[in-house]
C-alpha cells in the first residue's frame, strides 16, 4: 500500500516569509507551496483556499471573530430591555446571566419598588453562616 508522506503546513512568520518569496505568482500557486493542498484518491491535487487564507490572516495578526458574543452562534444582542409575557412573567435571557457569570442553582434577593424591581444576588456562603451563628 502507497504511503503518503504528511504535507507539512506552514504558519506563523514562516508562512509570510514564503508569500512574500512568491509574490510573482498565484495565488493557488502560493498556497500548493505552503503545503495548503491534498491529493485525491484519483491523484488529483486540491488547493485549500480557505484554510491558506484563514492562516495568512492568523499570520497578520488579524481579529475577526468578535468578542462579544461569547457563544460563537450570532443570534441577537443584548437589548437591556424585556416585556412581561402573556403568562405575566419576566424573563431574563441567557445572554444577561452569562455576562454576570451566573450559574444554575445561584439564588437572588428581590424587591419590589414603584416602578422597579431590584434584584441582589444572595451570597451563599454568607447566608449559610448566617444560618449556623442563629
Amino acid at each position: 500500500m502507497n504511503r503518503k508522506k504528511k504535507i507539512e503546513l506552514l504558519t506563523g512568520d514562516a508562512l509570510l516569509k514564503k508569500v512574500k518569496e512568491l509574490e510573482s505568482r498565484s495565488k493557488e500557486e502560493k498556497a500548493k507551496e505552503c503545503g495548503y493542498y491534498t491529493i485525491t484518491k484519483n491523484g488529483v491535487e486540491r488547493v485549500n483556499m480557505m484554510k491558506f487564507l484563514n492562516a495568512l490572516i492568523d499570520a497578520e495578526g488579524i481579529e475577526l471573530d468578535s468578542t462579544s458574543n461569547s457563544n460563537g452562534r450570532g443570534g441577537r444582542s443584548a437589548s437591556y430591555r424585556i416585556s412581561v409575557q402573556s403568562n405575566n412573567n419576566l424573563l431574563i435571557g441567557s445572554a444577561y446571566t452569562k455576562q454576570m457569570g451566573l450559574k444554575a442553582g445561584d439564588e437572588f434577593e428581590i424587591t419590589l419598588g414603584k416602578k422597579h424591581i431590584h434584584l441582589k444576588q444572595v451570597d451563599r456562603k454568607t447566608d449559610d453562616l448566617d444560618e449556623e451563628t442563629a
